[in-house]
């Protein structure tokens, strides 16, 4: 069924056939992002849905609103063997997209020019969808949540986000200064550009707008004038109106994608010594009302950027924090695919060879507020995990070889240490995803 292009539509293509997004030069690879290749990598959703790694070769996942393709081409190298679809409404975006992926040899993509209202023409389901960057230009959201969840496997998992209307307040502010201008009446243009930049730079350094909005360096770049200050469409949301729209479109939250930066008692000075009413009540309240109190308390992230799914597809399982000794003994560990990379080994190797702590926190930060370090004897039986999957079994055994000798009383390091040593150094990362665990 075709859905006619709407007025507001029709401007956003239009936007978007000016200047492509992002403007991320053909050549440019990620290969060494871990962290973004990290976030759209299907294995970091579906271990925090389900404790379980799962295997992306063979797996079809959609780019909704794929644009230049950069994130296309991320997911292809997050995801090994993974077929790649890629959709957006601006046919200069697709086809800047399909040289992207060619020129960087995955061919096993294909990119269409479609609305995501028009996904189910396509005759796919995806394990995955990646809807990054889009959701808040529709006029109802719950329309592009229902039609992309329409194309979703029963087990397969959605990101997507909106703008914070909390994080985003003053530019919002600036976009009706301009539209008041003028300057949005038709698809912003580079006159339109330059007023808004002239506009911004004349006003007095104290003006609380300007304050909070003005980047002299960044205003440089017609991209970021265009998506913040003169962005057709753009809209703000909370964190109840995500939770709303996904009980609307009958989908189930699943996690932020930054899950570690939503903490609510990170914001307090001392956790452990939080006001009666908050040490009472915090324990008991929902996960939409921690996430809103912390969006009402620091509104620091531009994006609500989250993972969701079909309802009750989440698998059972116990949690590690609850493992028994017969889980341990039956467990295999894994590195997360984007720590097992030639630099991380190679510093791993450098730190016990020079005795210094390994901070394996350094290349994801994304998971961690904090640096993670590892006194480099414990962390040399870590190593073989940069050639597989292994049991946990055998890092301890390995341990124990490494370290045979108590360094103060000189007794030799019993099994039942050796063990007590890796799980609480396992029990340490999991919760980072540098370490997936499963028991059989």
């Amino acid at each position: 069924m075709n859905h006619p292009e709407s007025e507001l539509q029709a401007k956003i293509r239009q936007q978007f056939d000016v200047i492509t997004y992002p403007r991320a030069p053909v050549e440019k690879s990620p290969k060494d992002d871990y962290e973004l290749l990290f976030i759209h990598n299907l294995v970091t959703p579906y271990y925090l849905r389900n404790q379980k790694v799962i295997e992306t070769k063979g797996k079809v996942i959609l780019d909704a609103g794929c644009g230049s393709g950069y994130k296309a081409l991320v997911l292809a190298e997050a995801n090994p063997g993974a077929k790649i679809v890629g959709i957006d409404i601006s046919e200069k975006s697709v086809e800047l997209a399909r040289q992207r992926l060619q020129y960087h040899g995955f061919h096993n993509a294909e990119f269409h020019v479609l609305s995501i209202e028009q996904l189910p023409t396509l005759g796919l389901e995806f394990d995955y969808i990646n809807n990054d960057e889009v959701l808040y230009l529709f006029p109802d959201i719950v329309t592009g949540l229902q039609a992309m969840k329409s194309v979703l496997k029963p087990d397969g998992i959605m990101r997507t986000n909106l703008h914070s209307s909390l994080q985003r307040h003053y530019y919002f502010r600036a976009q009706e200064m301009f539209q008041l201008m003028g300057l949005m009446n038709e698809n912003p243009g580079e006159m339109e550009m330059e007023i808004a930049r002239e506009t911004l730079n004349a006003l007095k350094d104290s003006i609380i707008l300007k304050r909070q909005i003005w980047n002299a360096e960044k205003a440089k770049s017609e991209e970021w004038i265009q998506m913040n200050y003169l962005f057709v469409g753009d809209k703000g949301y909370t964190i109840p109106e995500v939770f709303a729209a996904l009980k609307s479109a009958d989908l189930e939250f699943i996690s932020m994608v930054n899950w570690r930066h939503w903490e609510i008692l990170d914001l307090f000075k001392n956790e452990d010594e939080l006001p009666a009413f908050l040490g009472m009540s915090l324990p008991e309240i929902s996960v939409e009302e921690r996430l809103h109190l912390f969006e009402l308390l620091q509104p620091m992230h531009r994006l609500l950027d989250f993972w969701c799914g079909h309802p009750q597809e989440c698998q059972s399982f116990v949690p590690i924090s609850e493992w028994t000794d017969f889980h341990w003994q039956k467990a295999k560990v894994q590195l997360h695919p984007q720590l097992r990379n030639s630099q991380a080994r190679e510093d791993l190797i450098n730190s016990i060879n020079n005795h210094k702590p390994f901070e394996i926190s350094s290349y994801i930060k994304i998971a961690t507020l904090f640096p993670i370090q590892i006194e480099s004897s414990i962390a040399a039986c870590l190593l073989p995990l940069w050639d597989g999957v292994c049991t946990v079994e055998s890092l301890v055994e390995r341990l124990v070889k490494i370290k045979p000798l108590d360094p103060i009383t000189l007794e030799t390091v019993s099994q039942d240490r050796g063990w007590e040593e890796v799980k609480e150094l396992l029990d340490t990362l999991d919760p980072f995803l540098y370490v997936l665990l499963e028991h059989q």
